[in-house]
């Protein structure tokens, strides 16, 4: 019986979402991975490791910013989590460093890793320079060429970086590819899933490294105001690790309101969108169920975002579970929205986000607000990677 949003029953399910759908061939990497996580996690050695290199080596705490001049204009007070401010420039890196440890105490030799935006395959390909580990990152040849920064990143880290050429040329794509190498290479790779997506344990695991994020702040907003729960949490969401972490420790909270966002693309019903939750319907993907852009007979519709980080047609099984129940509210942003928000975020107080979290900022423009309401918004990451696609809009 799952008693609390947090956790998944010991099967891996959100209520009726989660589970592991996977290849007889990759059963005894996720069930070494599925007995191992938790204990491996609770150790002492591998918290004090774990909360060292979330301190001195990520940056954390991350700022918790009262953003005056973008409250006046929604006449409420609005708090920024500063995640852009990680080490790599956003929030994947939480996940990449305990995942890391994880595989370390596994006796892994090779890390594998999916990338959209590219920011996970950053964060990945760190901390294996970190480890001197191995370090192979599949990515959509779509997304290698909007997000080419990152890509030199990644290359000048040691990570060698392998274009996903089917489908999409997308997140979607880059992750078959990642699943098609660890079938391939079952005894010394660990896989770095980046979301909350993906068989269980990965749901839950990451959901706990990010969850780092609303246990900050709980204690930043009793320092500023008093009070550990905001009145409403705001996060983008495509698989959903930033939104999972800013959730985690609110999720048993009634009186917070949560709020996903969604990539809308060009209108939910465009034809080119990522609005996964109005227009998915339950299905398997990446070994999970949840729900799923589909068609009738049941083939992936091909997402878009003009973010590549949001450009994926599922969502983890506990967002999808958070929308079932209703427990939290499911908005959508396009893209021309969501770039207007981040030009208003950048002169309004002279931070550029990423374009995924700018999705977030959008949904301010959708919602009502009362004076005494305390939002916080997720700004997971930063808009250096995204600058090109800014100077076009410029």
């Amino acid at each position: 019986m799952q008693l609390t949003y947090q956790q998944p029953n010991s099967r891996g399910y959100y209520g009726t979402f989660g589970g592991a759908y996977i290849p007889e061939m990759l059963h005894r990497n996720v069930e070494e991975l599925r007995v191992a996580y938790l204990s491996l996690i609770a150790e002492e050695g591998f918290q004090q490791e774990f909360q060292q290199l979330l301190r001195d080596y990520v940056g954390r705490p991350t700022p918790l910013y009262l953003a005056q001049r973008l409250s006046e204009v929604h006449g409420t007070t609005i708090y920024l989590k500063r995640e852009d401010l990680c080490h790599t420039g956003a929030h994947k890196i939480n996940n990449t460093i305990g995942q890391i440890l994880v595989a370390q105490r596994l006796g892994k030799k090779r890390i594998i890793a999916e990338t959209g935006a590219g920011q996970h395959g950053v964060a990945t390909a760190t901390v294996c320079a970190l480890k001197g580990i191995e370090c192979i990152v599949y990515m959509g040849e779509k997304d290698i060429e909007r997000q080419a920064p990152n890509v030199a990143r990644m290359k000048m880290l040691g990570a060698t970086v392998i274009p996903a050429t089917s489908g999409s040329k997308t997140l979607k794509d880059a992750t078959n590819e990642a699943i098609r190498d660890w079938i391939n290479h079952p005894q010394d790779t660990h896989y770095i899933i980046g979301s909350v997506v993906g068989p269980h344990p990965y749901p839950d695991m990451v959901a706990r490294f990010q969850s780092v994020i609303s246990e900050e702040t709980k204690k930043q907003l009793v320092e500023k105001t008093g009070m550990s729960n905001p009145t409403h949490v705001i996060a983008c969401v495509g698989g959903g690790s930033n939104a999972a972490g800013a959730f985690y420790h609110f999720l048993d909270e009634a009186d917070v309101q949560l709020v996903a966002v969604e990539a809308a693309g060009h209108g939910v019903h465009s034809g080119l969108s990522a609005a996964t939750t109005q227009l998915g319907k339950p299905g398997i993907l990446h070994g999970s169920k949840s729900l799923l852009m589909q068609t009738e007979d049941g083939q992936v519709v091909e997402p878009h975002s003009i973010s590549a980080g949001l450009d994926y047609p599922g969502i983890g099984p506990l967002h999808a579970h958070l929308f079932e129940t209703g427990r939290a509210t499911f908005l959508s942003a396009t893209d021309e929205e969501a770039m207007q928000a981040a030009f208003e975020l950048a002169k309004l107080e002279g931070i550029i986000p990423a374009l995924e979290s700018a999705h977030a900022i959008a949904a301010l423009h959708q919602m009502r607000f009362a004076a005494t309401d305390r939002v916080v918004i997720c700004l997971s990451g930063r808009g250096d990677k995204d600058l090109a696609t800014y100077m076009q809009a410029l």
